[in-house]
């Protein structure tokens, strides 16, 4: 019996072409995105490199932008499985021209470079805007919540606070004491792994004393704020004013409010699931699926986020080149509230958004006919956009919310699995949140095949 089998020969003088440029197929991600890099202006990075030639040689700020977007693109994050991938990955090794950047170096040009990062947002959008991918009539505004670098067993209470650093310095001050009475004035040997890092623990923690206190002070100032206008209405009308009277603290409320000492910046968000620890993260998108502003927020609510996000829009379709203006915006009913909605500009995108919950507002859709005739004198805001969400032109527009926001989330977390930050602290979750929003932006050039430079 004879078997036709593919020969395996693993002791071949080599496994792979000798050029590098044989190693992958010329339509591969790596090849679009070393090219992409190469369209973008990388000043700024090298502006923090000396000049002179002196020093320990570092990588190309060029291969190690390349490399981290490569790696967002595909949903490796973690520089140590870049560092792994460097060695085991075609791709990584045709990004890295074969070299080995160890994980603390990847870990440090992403911490070092956080605003360069963030700015290559911007130049991803311009190259979209360039292949004609930015098409900006309608834009919808979403948030949502992404879990921080922190557990939610991390949050304490000021008393749990001032408890833990008290014991880290009591722990100090009998270490100190037991390595005085041991070697005197000489050298003693490292410390416990416990206390090897407690400075910078004892920092956190004091910072989120701090908050703490500073959040206490302004709710206390708020409610004397608010107190004291009841005081004076109530004198001017010379009449009790109806409604509930704001309670002074009893300081229970104060007792119960936690920071979370390994990111202090994070926040407790509620989500379907349950709570986390994190961060809401905003988004701005197009019917394309192309995102046009990407920002965080440490509020649990996107009650305040409408105007900033589309702020961002203006100002980031602006640094890249695109004239085009949005002229619709569509948001669900956690941006509806009549400040939001007086507020849009008269020259700005026409606001669409819910003014209740999402299957109540899809319920009401299905089941209530378009209204017909003129608007009715003496409706309010909220009346008007009930109304407005209901005529036909409401309904269709209303409709591209969720086929236009909703699935970049789903691509983003689910598919490209960035549901958590890996960088502590609002600046880096904001830099992570960019770098993840932009290479969705630069997947969406690579497969539309319209790259100006192809």
């Amino acid at each position: 019996m004879s078997y036709n089998f593919l020969p395996c020969e693993r002791d071949q003088s080599y496994l792979l072409p000798p050029s590098i440029a044989d190693w992958l197929p010329e339509e591969h991600l790596a090849w679009f995105v070393l090219e992409a890099v190469g369209q973008m202006d990388l000043s700024a990075f090298r502006g923090k490199y000396r000049e002179d030639g002196t020093g320990s040689a570092a990588y190309q700020p060029e291969m190690m932008v390349a490399l981290l977007l490569y790696g967002y693109c595909v949903g490796e994050r973690s520089s140590r499985r870049i560092e792994r991938l460097c060695e085991t990955d075609v791709a990584f090794r045709v990004i890295a021209a074969n070299a080995r950047p160890d994980h603390a170096t990847i870990a440090r040009f992403r911490s070092r470079h956080r605003e360069e990062l963030e700015g290559l947002f911007v130049k991803i959008l311009r190259l979209c805007g360039e292949a004609g991918l930015v098409k900006v009539g309608v834009v919808a505004v979403d948030g949502t919540k992404v879990k921080a670098n922190a557990a939610l067993a991390a949050n304490k209470t000021h008393d749990g606070i001032e408890a833990e650093v008290k014991r880290m310095l009591t722990e100090a001050e009998a270490k100190d004491a037991e390595e005085d009475r041991l070697y005197g004035s000489a050298r003693g040997d490292e410390l416990p792994e416990g206390l090897r890092r407690r400075s910078d623990r004892l920092k956190r923690l004091r910072e989120c004393q701090e908050r703490l206190e500073r959040e206490a002070a302004e709710r206390a100032a708020e409610r004397e704020r608010k107190l004291a206008e009841r005081a004076a209405k109530e004198a001017e009308s010379e009449q009790k004013l109806r409604g509930r009277k704001p309670k002074a603290s009893d300081g229970k409320e104060d007792e119960a409010a936690k920071a979370n000492v390994t990111d202090p910046d994070s926040r407790i968000m509620k989500t379907r699931s349950g709570y986390v620890q994190g961060y809401n993260a905003q988004a701005a998108v197009t019917e394309g699926q192309v995102i046009l502003a990407a920002e965080i927020t440490q509020e649990a609510n996107d009650a305040h986020q409408l105007h900033p996000v589309l702020g961002k829009v203006e100002e980031n379709l602006a640094a890249a080149g695109v004239a085009e203006k949005p002229e619709v915006a569509l948001a669900d009913a956690g941006y509806w509230n009549e400040a939001n909605a007086s507020g849009m500009k008269p020259e700005g995108p026409e606001l669409f958004a819910a003014t209740t919950k999402d299957w109540k507002q899809r319920k009401a859709m299905r089941e209530q006919p378009p209204p017909r005739g003129r608007i009715p004198r003496g409706m309010g805001l909220r009346e008007r956009m009930e109304r407005k969400l209901l005529t036909r032109r409401g309904r269709e527009l209303y409709r591209k919310r969720g086929m236009t926001v909703e699935p970049v989330f789903g691509q983003v977390k689910e598919v490209r699995d960035c549901d958590r930050f890996l960088m502590r602290g609002k600046s880096g979750a904001s830099c992570e949140w960019k770098l993840i929003c932009g290479t969705h932006n630069l997947l969406k050039l690579w497969r539309s095949g319209l790259a100006t430079w192809n």
